[in-house]
């Protein structure tokens, strides 16, 4: 085809800056003008308030879905300045809310990754029809309103304050949006996650859109994965186990930790789910394969020194081992590396030998601890090797 008489040269590139290109184009940067574009924007807001609640060591993140549509995302954190923090804490709230510069997080293992693209406050405040950012710190609570990404006046004093946080009300972008209608079965599911993966944390959702009255989850787990671990057995329909044997390790070698749970039950069905940076990585990566390996290792190493496995028996491979096991990996790393753009699969080779090493000695050790349940996890994975 030629290119001839079709007009078009460098001056007819329309090129979009800041807030005009978001709202312009938003599905590059919450995936959609959809139910799952809208729930992105509310795990933007929700992303930097459990951070700034894991930064002060646990507290709570309430988010509450209004009836004319909103979403308020509240915390109790150590709240912050409007205004820039200088050296101690970098862009203050209105940067966030204003900047794309200002906006992304560095990746690490101190960051909960919630948000899949990770675009920012900004993003969310340039797809509302309207925002409200309010700050409890240093004793005064400060307001700053927002239609559509622009400011409507400084922020302002409101009156004194006992406590310190954040609370963020936005209304989505009926112009934009083809819903505003979150579910909140999606965001509960998100949040309880969330709270499994990161002890400590409190993490509440009410919804008040209900005719017949609001209703309300709560989410806390003291003991984190394996917590995690023991809900996926009870939600496959086995046996509850109060033998869930976990860990929690750091390990320089990889910069960063690792917290693992595992349980065998009846089912024959193996089920491992598997995080970084408390972002689910539906494809797996250096990560489970070193849990896998860590677990073939210490079954097969107790397999042959108790002789439940012949001299001249096959190692057992991990898909045989597998069956019936539910089990969560997560890790948090400084630099987390993925391949492919979606974030699914983890690359980092060095978290491949420190995660299955670990699991091989604590796995190792439960074992020496609980002879009856480990004759009884390795006796049955022996039998079924000399049965196949």
């Amino acid at each position: 085809m030629s290119g001839e008489g079709t007009g078009y040269d460098a001056a007819r590139i329309e090129v979009l800056e800041g807030r005009e290109a978001v709202r312009k184009r938003p599905g590059m940067w919450v995936g959609s003008i959809g139910e799952r574009g809208l729930h992105h924007l509310v795990f933007e807001v929700v992303g930097r308030a459990v951070n700034q609640v894991l930064a002060g060591h646990g507290g709570s993140v309430d988010v509450t879905l209004t009836p004319d549509g909103g979403v308020r995302v509240a915390d109790d954190g150590p709240g912050g300045p409007f205004e820039a923090a200088g050296d101690t804490g970098g862009p203050g709230l209105e940067a966030l809310l204003t900047s794309f510069c200002a906006s992304s997080e560095p990746s690490s293992r101190y960051i909960a990754e919630v948000a899949h693209f990770g675009a920012g406050l900004f993003v969310t405040n340039a797809l509302s029809s309207r925002l409200t950012a309010e700050v409890r710190f240093e004793e005064v609570r400060r307001v700053q309103e927002y239609a559509r990404g622009v400011a409507l006046a400084p922020p302002a004093a409101v009156g004194p304050t006992s406590g310190s946080g954040t609370s963020i009300a936005f209304w989505p972008d009926t112009e934009i949006f083809e819903t505003t209608r979150c579910s909140f079965a999606v965001l509960a599911e998100r949040f309880r996650q969330l709270a499994f993966l990161n002890r400590g944390l409190r993490m509440s959702l009410t919804d008040e859109r209900p005719a017949g009255g609001s209703r309300a989850v709560l989410f806390r787990f003291p003991e984190g994965v394996r917590d995690f671990v023991a809900a996926l057995d009870a939600e496959a329909g086995a046996a509850l186990h109060r033998d869930v044997t976990g860990f929690e390790r750091e390990d320089p070698r990889m910069a960063g930790t690792m917290e693992v749970a595992l349980l065998w039950s009846g089912s024959g069905e193996e089920r491992v789910r598997s995080f970084v940076n408390s972002r689910a990585t539906a494809q797996g990566g250096t990560h489970v394969d070193g849990f896998r390996d860590g677990v073939a290792a210490a079954v097969t190493a107790y397999a042959r020194e108790r002789g439940l496995l012949a001299a001249a028996d096959p190692d057992p491979g991990f898909d045989r081992i597998g069956e019936g096991l539910t089990a969560v990996v997560s890790v948090k790393l400084d630099r987390p590396e993925f391949l492919g753009a979606t974030h699914g699969l983890l690359g980092n080779a060095d978290v491949r030998a420190c995660v299955g090493e670990a699991v091989r000695e604590h796995l190792g050790n439960w074992f020496e601890e609980r002879p009856d349940r480990a004759a009884e996890v390795v006796g049955q994975i022996a039998r079924g090797i000399h049965q196949g």
